[in-house]
């Protein structure tokens, strides 16, 4: 494994070694102690397995209100996604700043955000499969979301006419979410 940190401080590419031959492949996609070698101290509690259907679906940006704020490791096990990430942390120097990274099936990349951080991605294949890894259970009553296509932060989707889910067209703005919370 492989990590490198990427511009906004405590978000890590991680790229897998995949063993391949005539059969296909063998891949090591979590050791914890490889991981506390490059800082990441997570104890995972959960995952899930997100399936899109269709391209252009974009799910998000979701994240957890404290205190149940947590930390994710991303997989795309099928397809192609365009994963995008905000920093929420309270007095972060890169509060409110957006960045993406592309996952793939074939790539065998991971993303770990730490907590205090809004996640989502949209669908660049049809049929695109997504693992969670989580180091807290998550609590139905601290769901929250900022809206895809917030003006103020401005993420650049690479889609013209996404599908969304009705939750997700009706989340609040960064704005408001700054003024109602200042931060995770």
């Amino acid at each position: 494994m492989f990590f490198k940190e990427r511009e906004i401080k405590g978000v890590f590419e991680i790229k897998l070694k995949s063993i391949k031959d005539n059969r296909g492949f063998f891949m090591r996609s979590f050791d914890d102690n490889l991981f506390k070698e490059a800082g990441i101290n997570s104890n995972w509690l959960q995952e899930n397995h997100s399936k899109s259907l269709l391209k252009n679906t974009i799910r998000g940006l979701h994240f957890i209100l404290p205190p149940y704020t947590d930390g994710k490791l991303i997989r795309c096990i099928r397809g192609k996604v365009w994963d995008v990430y905000i920093d929420l942390r309270k007095g972060s120097d890169t509060y409110g700043k957006w960045d993406s990274i592309e996952l793939t099936e074939d790539k065998h990349v991971c993303l770990y955000l730490p907590s205090g951080f809004a996640h989502g991605f949209c669908t660049l294949t049809d049929n695109c499969e997504i693992l969670y890894k989580h180091d807290t259970p998550y609590q139905k009553d601290f769901d929250f979301g900022i809206l895809w296509n917030d003006k103020d932060i401005g993420i650049n989707w690479p889609v013209d006419d996404p599908i969304i889910s009705e939750k997700d067209k009706n989340l609040i703005s960064f704005e408001k979410f700054t003024k109602n919370y200042g931060g995770l």
